[in-house]
């Protein structure tokens, strides 16, 4: 199970590995947004990852084509489980309580998400 938080150049990278599905680090970097950094710091990165359990790959010969060990979905349930516990006393309450004061939630809003969970507890 992954736990290890990742930093944003990881982040970055693995955004990139979600999007393509697999690929070699010279290809992955071609996807990678200016400015580009060094192919052998990309390819610490992915290696990183590989260690932390986020990345695997395939050896063809002296190459790798490495994909992602961990889905974007089981990625985002860790991020935002670490969000809510380290910002928000582990409260979602807390968490929407957050955007409502910030205006980035109305009462509308509000109002499809209790519908939302009305409809989820009567699955």
């Amino acid at each position: 199970m992954i736990s290890k938080r990742l930093t944003k150049r990881e982040e970055d990278v693995m955004k990139i590995l979600w999007e393509a599905g697999k690929g070699f680090v010279k290809d992955l970097l071609k996807q990678h947004p200016e400015p580009k950094p060094h192919y052998n710091t990309f390819s610490t990165i992915i290696r990183g990852l590989e260690e932390k359990g986020y990345v695997a790959h395939n050896s063809y010969g002296n190459s790798h084509e490495y994909y992602p060990a961990v889905s974007k979905e089981a990625y985002r349930k860790l991020f935002i489980k670490n969000v809510v516990s380290d910002y928000f006393e582990s409260s979602y309450k807390n968490v929407v309580s957050f955007f409502v004061n910030e205006d980035k939630l109305n009462v509308d809003d509000l109002k499809e998400l209790i519908e939302l969970i009305e409809k989820k507890k009567q699955d």
